[in-house]
């Protein structure tokens, strides 16, 4: 009886582990950044268009925000850059890195040259 529940009890924690986060495909295996850790912002952008993410990768963005770019996508996944959206309002939206396609932002101010080239880890895709 008692290595049932032991049974039950584990398996009910791997089954809420598992579900806590999910690892996504990788978009790209490299990125071009400002530093070797992604941690400055590259360019400022002003969104062009609503953008509604199809999966947890991406961010939400709409139309006149402004989105602040830490990592463009490099080789099968250029079209893509991650960033975070700056709210008219600061306590509006929970700060969070996320990507989206480039072709619904327009820079708006170059604030560093994206010179370094990292690889993508696990970590860059995954869903909370």
């Amino acid at each position: 009886m008692a290595f049932r529940l032991i049974f039950a009890l584990c398996a009910m924690l791997f089954l809420a582990v598992c579900e806590a986060g999910k690892q996504m495909p990788k978009l790209s295996n490299k990125k071009l950044c400002a530093d070797s850790e992604c941690s400055h912002p590259i360019l400022i952008a002003r969104a062009l268009q609503d953008y509604y993410p199809g999966d947890c990768r991406f961010i939400p963005i709409r139309q006149g925000q402004l989105v602040y770019v830490y990592a463009m996508l490099k080789d099968r996944g250029n079209l893509f850059w991650a960033g975070s959206v700056q709210s008219t309002y600061y306590g509006e939206q929970e700060a969070r890195i996320g990507h989206f396609p480039s072709s619904v932002v327009e820079e708006t101010h170059a604030l560093m040259p994206a010179t370094t080239e990292v690889k993508t880890t696990n970590w860059d895709f995954y869903c909370n």
